[in-house]
């Protein structure tokens, strides 16, 4: 049997052809490079949400700037690569290799001259075993002072027609520090609705900067995670999120670059008595101003400020002060952790790296699906009928639909059957695990017989003549979903 990425590559031969010695073939040829690719992911929200800080923390190295400089304004590609080299691809379709800096890490672009405005996008190839996985996507701030500015997420993420083609990401990172209705505008926007109809499966939400929702407190992560608990259980954001999970992303930035000298500076602070480093801690002020005998130089505090914030200064010396952590390696597992960045990677493995075949196939047949209908030409109805057969036919995009007529409300039930069969479809994930409830160390034979319960589960449900007719119409997705799993197992006993 020919896998969705061989039938997608065939449907995109087929319109190569048919659109050969057109701009729009040269286009196709590569959508169909894509398919070999990384995932595309992009970084997107509202300004100030804490993108590059985020996208620092994914790559483990400080190599987006963070501040309000000329480049944040540009879309900026992070792929990895034999070579570090910064590329400038302009409007007018020339590209530029540009000189660069590293200041503390951060990556400083030399433009040249070049106003912004003129610069499509920057390649950023850096050599890195992160970026392998996934292409990262920094994008400007949407809600942007500048117009223009803004305009350049929206026209990257939410490609329609003939654009379609040119649209790069594959899924969204979106980060919210409050639900906007922007960001609910967009996040609609980003979902294409002419193949798979709108999905939240291409988008996880992330709320940003959640040490700052409890003020800084050592408990702020954990109201934070009730805060994104109730976002993900919300139903406007179930149309348009696959979840949504609070991350420090400051934090998990500085623990992935963590050094000696700023443990040992945090380490003087934990020295304190417990009374006097938390009246140290109380404002930022205060922790910069005073106690001079500590022997921490105001600049030394600054820096802490910026690398840490105040939540993770009373996190670290926290940390330090009850020995749970020593050294900068230890102390950064710690921080890390308690960040929220391992819990965004591992739903990032499960619910877009495990299903990358599906996602990237979905991002070439909705660029084929919006050619043949913006520039039909002869032999593209051929084209259109290959991409409507592989949609209907696939199963992932039956899944998919499923997941998406749950979350808009069109498929009822009791919400434990709801849950249920979110769960098995691969809703939360495409692992068999994922999708049985299952921990790791679970044997297979437990596997098999949790697969061999739900496929007779469902089969009940769909042959029920009280079930509704839109749920037995999800079932007997859930029940191929089942018999897939199955087959997987006794190919794997």
């Amino acid at each position: 049997m020919t896998s969705l990425l061989d039938d997608t590559r065939a449907a995109l031969d087929r319109a190569i052809d048919v659109y050969r010695g057109t701009e729009d073939g040269d286009r196709l040829g590569h959508v169909r490079a894509r398919l070999d690719e990384p995932l595309r992911v992009a970084v997107a929200g509202r300004i100030k949400a804490g993108k590059s800080t985020l996208l620092n923390a994914l790559v483990g190295e400080r190599l987006a700037p963070t501040d309000a400089g000329e480049c944040t304004r540009i879309v900026t590609w992070y792929a990895d690569g034999h070579t570090y080299r910064v590329e400038a691809e302009l409007t007018d379709g020339d590209a530029r290799q540009l000189s660069f800096t590293r200041d503390e890490g951060v990556i400083d672009v030399d433009l040249g001259g070049l106003p912004p405005e003129k610069v499509t996008r920057l390649l950023v190839t850096w050599p890195s075993a992160r970026l392998r996985t996934a292409t990262l996507i920094d994008t400007p701030g949407i809600g942007s002072l500048s117009e223009s500015v803004a305009q350049r997420t929206w026209d990257l993420l939410s490609a329609s027609g003939e654009d379609a083609a040119d649209a790069p990401a594959d899924a969204v990172l979106y980060l919210l520090r409050h639900l906007h209705s922007h960001d609910l505008e967009f996040l609609r926007a980003f979902h294409d609705t002419e193949v798979s109809h709108p999905n939240p499966v291409n988008a996880i939400g992330v709320l940003s900067r959640a040490d700052e929702i409890g003020v800084g407190r050592l408990d702020s992560m954990t109201s934070a995670s009730k805060i994104a608990a109730r976002m993900a259980s919300d139903p406007t954001v179930r149309t348009v999120v696959q979840t949504v999970v609070p991350v420090a992303g400051l934090l998990a930035e500085t623990a992935a670059t963590l050094t000696e000298a700023e443990v040992a500076r945090l380490r003087r602070i934990a020295e304190l008595p417990v009374a006097d480093a938390d009246a140290l801690l109380l404002t930022a002020d205060r922790f910069v101003d005073r106690m001079p005998e500590l022997g921490v130089t105001s600049t030394e505090r600054e820096e802490l400020l910026d690398r840490f914030g105040l939540f993770g200064i009373r996190l670290a010396t926290s940390v330090l002060r009850h020995r749970v952590a020593s050294t900068a390696t230890e102390l950064a597992t710690v921080l890390t952790e308690r960040s929220g960045i391992g819990e965004l990677n591992q739903l990032l493995r499960s619910l877009f790296f495990d299903r990358r075949d599906v996602l990237k196939s979905r991002s070439a047949l909705a660029a084929l699906d919006a050619l043949t209908r913006a520039a039909p030409r002869p032999g593209s109805e051929a084209v259109a009928a290959d991409v409507e057969r592989i949609m209907a036919s696939a199963h992932p995009f039956q899944e998919l639909r499923v997941l998406s007529a749950i979350r808009a409300g069109w498929v009822t039930g009791k919400p434990a059957v709801l849950d249920d069969l979110e769960h098995v479809i691969g809703g939360t994930g495409a692992d068999i695990g994922q999708r049985l409830r299952l921990a790791d160390d679970d044997s297979h034979d437990a596997r098999v017989a949790a697969a061999s319960a739900a496929l007779d589960r469902w089969q009940r449900r769909a042959e029920n003549p009280l079930t509704k007719h839109e749920l037995a119409v999800a079932a007997r997705v859930a029940i191929r979903s089942c018999e897939g799993m199955l087959t997987e197992l006794r190919r794997t006993s």
